[in-house]
């Protein structure tokens, strides 16, 4: 594997990681059915979801103190969702790296939320073993700094269904409810959620589980609804 075939990516980073780990970490799937590869990106993300998610819970408990676990959980959620994910993925170029099947490349695989959260992780994973703990936490904590900010200042550190259904109320709208769909084998499904307020689907929402989808829709509906407040002087 050619070492400079990377070298953008790690200089980003920050960190020198072997191009073979790095090369593994973009084969999806679909390439390694095509091209009879044995190995696909899922275990390293599989590894590397779980070195995230670790990473990002320590760093919102020592940033945030005075948060009980009710503010601090959707607020990792707000950070460490699919398009929350993907977003940051787009932002270091990953697309261009990934490995495709000529099935997902000609449907738009390198642009999908779900391929490029999954490339993310995968990446984080292949960071891990190449560079331990310390390493990825300095690489992680450098990737989700903005996201973590505009999750703030979005107000995504309350519970999102309980500030939409609160907003809901003062507008006299009703309870909001959730319309959720799944996707995927059991092992990888992903969740999508409709925020609906008066029987109106405001936004919509993606996540790996089905709370995660409905949060992130729920914030996504208070964003939009949040102005008729004061519009309606109330």
């Amino acid at each position: 594997m050619r070492s400079d075939l990377y070298s953008e990516l790690t200089q980003h980073l920050g960190v020198d990681v072997d191009p073979n780990l790095l090369a593994l970490a973009f084969t999806h799937r679909s390439f390694a059915y095509e091209s009879g590869a044995k190995e696909t990106n899922e275990r390293l993300e599989f590894l590397g979801d779980s070195v995230l998610g670790l990473i990002v819970t320590e760093e919102l408990y020592l940033r945030f103190p005075d948060l009980d676990e009710s503010r601090l959980s959707p607020l990792r959620s707000g950070v460490v969702n699919m398009r929350a994910l993907a977003d940051i993925a787009r932002e270091l170029n990953l697309g261009k790296y990934i490995r495709l099947g000529k099935g997902e490349e000609v449907t738009g695989g390198r642009d999908k939320n779900s391929l490029l959260a999954d490339a993310l992780e995968a990446l984080i994973g292949a960071v891990y073993l190449h560079a331990g703990f310390a390493t990825s936490a300095m690489v992680v904590r450098k990737l989700i700094d903005s996201t973590l900010t505009q999750a703030m200042a979005r107000g995504a550190g309350l519970d999102g269904k309980t500030a939409l259904q609160e907003l809901t109320a003062q507008l006299g709208k009703g309870a909001p409810e959730y319309i959720v769909t799944e996707t995927g084998p059991d092992h990888d499904k992903s969740f999508s959620a409709d925020a609906m307020v008066a029987g109106t689907c405001i936004a919509s929402g993606t996540g790996k589980s089905k709370r995660e989808a409905e949060q992130v829709a729920a914030r996504s509906a208070y964003d939009i609804l949040k102005p008729q407040v004061v519009d309606e002087g109330n």
